[in-house]
């Protein structure tokens, strides 16, 4: 199987998340983010992850990956409930965790921006969504200040270092997912229980933090 994805994308996270903690072997290939031939050959618009299950039979969506992987692949691993703070706490966080995170993944050194165009294609689509970036950053100070005080309440919400709900659950690969984007930023301080779960969570699922390459 192939799985596309952006490296930044945090729907590429979840689905690439799946494939580690469940050992099915996957190709990860990172698509050029200006790149909207392929995907649209395969699903007829530019989005990622796609899996290729066989050759020309294509799933999109995160979630779907997500359940068909460990729905299909014994023994399955999704068996907690969901924490409706913890969805609570994502939909509140989201606006200052991606405000910190997004004007850096432009500047980072990832595969889907390898070429100028590609990283022009990015800036120029998502200042549209989330406003300037160079606004941004300045305004990175606060929004760190903001997310730190966001961390500590999630610390207490987290359970166990390998599930946040103390058993794996979907709210794991929506958390992780924005934590890992989080991790882009440098100088946040993260309370031991929220650190304790993103490196846990990065080491079962074989996605990486960014700390070695955070802005």
């Amino acid at each position: 199987m192939k799985l596309y994805v952006y490296d930044h994308c945090p729907f590429c996270v979840k689905a690439r998340m799946i494939f580690g903690l469940k050992k099915v072997p996957v190709t990860v290939e990172f698509v050029l983010n200006d790149d909207e031939a392929t995907p649209v050959s395969m699903i007829g618009k530019k989005m990622t992850p796609i899996l290729e299950i066989e050759p020309g039979n294509y799933l999109p969506e995160s979630l779907d990956i997500i359940h068909f992987i460990d729905q299909s692949k014994t023994p399955k691993l999704l068996t907690g409930e969901r924490n409706p703070a913890i969805t609570q706490w994502l939909e509140k966080t989201g606006e200052a965790i991606y405000g910190l995170a997004v004007p850096r993944f432009a500047q980072a050194d990832l595969a889907e921006f390898s070429t100028r165009e590609a990283r022009r294609y990015f800036t120029e689509n998502k200042e549209a969504m989330f406003g300037n970036f160079q606004l941004l950053m300045e305004s990175s100070e606060a929004l760190i200040r903001i997310t730190e005080q966001y961390l500590l309440e999630l610390d207490k919400l987290i359970k166990s270092p390998s599930a946040c709900n103390g058993e794996l659950s979907e709210d794991d690969f929506h958390l992780f997912a924005a934590l890992r984007s989080l991790s882009i930023t440098r100088g946040v301080k993260i309370p031991q229980g929220v650190k304790s779960y993103m490196e846990q969570m990065s080491q079962l699922s074989l996605v990486p933090l960014y700390h070695d390459i955070a802005i």
